[in-house]
């Protein structure tokens, strides 16, 4: 398992099928030992039984222990670069999975359980997919670097265009929900932000309206091109008109949304530089990355088998 893959999984709907109809394997309750410690992440007995769960519902072969490691040495690196997964990125996504198969979340649920998979596997799993997404992204962007003089011989090929791109001006709103708190304040603070949102109708009044609103950050963002937009927010940012603001999104620092305060084309030497940069980026395959980088990680890394 060595490329990433698209949480939409259509190959399994077949399996999937036959799992709510004829699926009769329990999860069995056993002692979960220790058998790697990849760089500090550990892989237990129960893991690498759940992994071996999960490719026989893949209907793929391959060792269960060593996609385990595999995915171990992912999370390393996702822990290393600082990168977040948000349990609402993840349950959104396992969501998603469920719709794009044509079944219900509760469907899902029985299925992984009967497989022997585990709902929390799965989630584990997405996890470490949409982590490792960013980290080669990441990689990709900044293998890609051009030079200015690369540009412009790429404008001259494309007969001295410019290309565009749009600049945004970007304002964050935060509710500050503290991580001991979270469980019991999350709700009401997204009641507090989606009720702040439907209100927003430009960048100028956010902090009037935040002033009587306990632990709420507004941050000014500043201007944003297009290709230099985060991942996780590009997509809704680009959804949504001047004047008005994103869905409102929990995250682990509690809930927020971000302001279109506003947005233009813009055309210069440093736009082109970022738009052939994601071109190169773009014409990269990322399966064969992700093999290199995996193999790469593996060289340097700390296993311990116990």
């Amino acid at each position: 398992m060595t490329a990433t893959r698209r949480l939409t999984f259509p190959a399994l709907l077949a399996a999937f099928v036959i799992g709510l109809t004829g699926i009769s394997t329990a999860t069995r309750a056993f002692a979960s030992e220790i058998k790697y410690i990849v760089n500090d992440v550990p892989v237990t007995s129960y893991d690498i039984a759940r992994r071996a769960a999960f490719l026989k519902l893949q209907r793929r072969s391959g060792s269960a222990s060593e996609a385990m490691i595999e995915q171990a040495l992912q999370v390393s690196e996702i822990n290393r670069r600082r990168i977040k997964i948000t349990d609402q990125q993840v349950n959104d996504a396992y969501a998603r999975f469920a719709a794009g198969n044509k079944l219900s979340v509760a469907q899902v649920d029985q299925v992984m359980a009967q497989s022997g998979v585990t709902k929390a596997h799965f989630k584990d799993y997405i996890r470490a997919q949409m982590g490792w997404s960013q980290v080669l992204g990441a990689k990709l962007r900044s293998e890609a670097r051009i030079s200015e003089q690369d540009a412009a011989q790429r404008m001259l090929q494309q007969g001295g265009n410019k290309p565009t791109a749009t600049e945004y001006l970007l304002q964050q709103i935060i509710f500050v929900v503290p991580a001991a708190e979270r469980s019991a304040q999350l709700g009401k603070r997204k009641r507090e932000a989606e009720s702040m949102r439907a209100r927003f109708n430009g960048c100028n009044t956010t902090r009037e309206f935040a002033k009587g609103l306990l632990d709420v950050t507004v941050r000014d963002l500043g201007k944003v091109l297009a290709p230099e937009l985060p991942p996780d927010w590009a997509d809704k940012i680009k959804a949504t008109k001047p004047g008005q603001a994103t869905p409102v999104r929990e995250t682990d620092r509690g809930v927020e949304f971000i302001g279109i305060c506003s947005a233009r084309e813009v055309s210069d030497d440093r736009v082109a530089q970022m738009v052939f940069q994601n071109e190169i980026a773009g014409e990269e395959k990322p399966s064969k990355l992700s093999e290199e980088y995996l193999a790469e990680l593996r060289k340097n890394a700390r296993i311990v088998q116990r």
